[in-house]
């Protein structure tokens, strides 16, 4: 029962996550991210999904197993993030959603 309740959870999450990509006043990474954590909980199935992928393997395996990111992988978040807040900040011309 409890796998159920985080499954629809976690569809519920990549929802508004998805929701996030069009409005810009939510956020979408953190969406994303509970609906991989409720995935990887509530199913072995997901959860074998989530690690064989080549997004997973690529950028995420050394995090989980080493406790450690590459200096080229901070940066290249880091350029990532920024460049998205900037796109926000440009395209946007509401006072409150700048500050």
């Amino acid at each position: 029962m409890i796998k159920i309740i985080l499954q629809i959870l976690a569809f519920f999450s990549l929802g508004i996550g998805l929701i996030g990509v069009v409005l810009p006043i939510l956020p979408t990474t953190p969406f994303i991210v509970l609906t991989l954590y409720l995935l990887n909980k509530s199913s072995e199935k997901y959860s074998r999904l989530i690690t064989k992928s080549e997004f997973y393997k690529k950028y995420l395996l050394k995090l989980v197993d080493n406790h450690q990111m590459t200096f080229k992988q901070k940066w290249g978040l880091l350029i990532t993030v920024d460049i998205m807040l900037l796109i926000s900040f440009i395209r946007i011309d509401l006072l409150a959603v700048r500050i």
